[in-house]
């Protein structure tokens, strides 16, 4: 019989317990068609690439089938159908792998040696203030601050524009001439 490697990714809603759930689902329908799953592995909630249905998290497992390709046809349909399921992937394989995945030989791999951000990386450095280089200037030139206008850009009248309406200025006689607040003489 042909070997298979399936990967599917469940929604990010569900619980773990629900995404074996669904493992024993596939496994069992291969098992009535002639085939058997000798190992599967569940990756747990991992980050998606990009928003798929909505769900920017799946939980991931991996199915090791040896089973005719009616019972794949079969499965990958129910797959298709059920809303849990996101994403599946089935490649042929010349022969299945016995011990773990890479994903799970690069968690357990990672577990052991990691260790904060310091060590990864070095250390933080000193660093100056925001908007400095490492070398001391400023980014934003030598007038920091200075020259900035935001008149006629949409972003309001700043506090002397308010000033001038408290104390009657343009905008007041404005609407006072047009039958505004006061009740002018009609």
């Amino acid at each position: 019989m042909p070997y298979y490697e399936t990967i599917f990714i469940a929604r990010q809603d569900i619980s773990t317990p629900q995404a074996e759930a669904l493992a024993d689902q596939f496994t069992k329908v291969i098992e009535e068609l002639g085939g058997s799953v000798p190992r599967r592995e569940y990756w747990g909630l991992r980050s998606l690439a990009y928003r798929i249905r909505k769900n920017r998290k799946g939980h991931y497992m991996l199915l090791n089938i040896e089973a005719p390709a009616t019972a794949m046809v079969e499965v990958e349909r129910q797959m298709g159908i059920n809303e849990d399921i996101i994403r599946y992937l089935t490649i042929r394989a010349d022969k299945l792998l016995t011990g773990p995945s890479a994903m799970m030989q690069a968690r357990t791999a990672r577990g052991d040696e990691r260790g904060g951000r310091g060590d990864f990386r070095g250390g933080r450095g000193e660093r100056g203030r925001f908007g400095e280089s490492r070398f001391g200037e400023s980014r934003f030139g030598d007038n920091r601050g200075e020259g900035r206008s935001y008149e006629g850009r949409g972003e309001g009248r700043g506090y002397e524009g308010r000033r001038r309406d408290e104390e009657g200025g343009p905008a007041r006689e404005a609407a006072v001439g047009a039958g505004g607040e006061t009740g002018g003489e009609a």
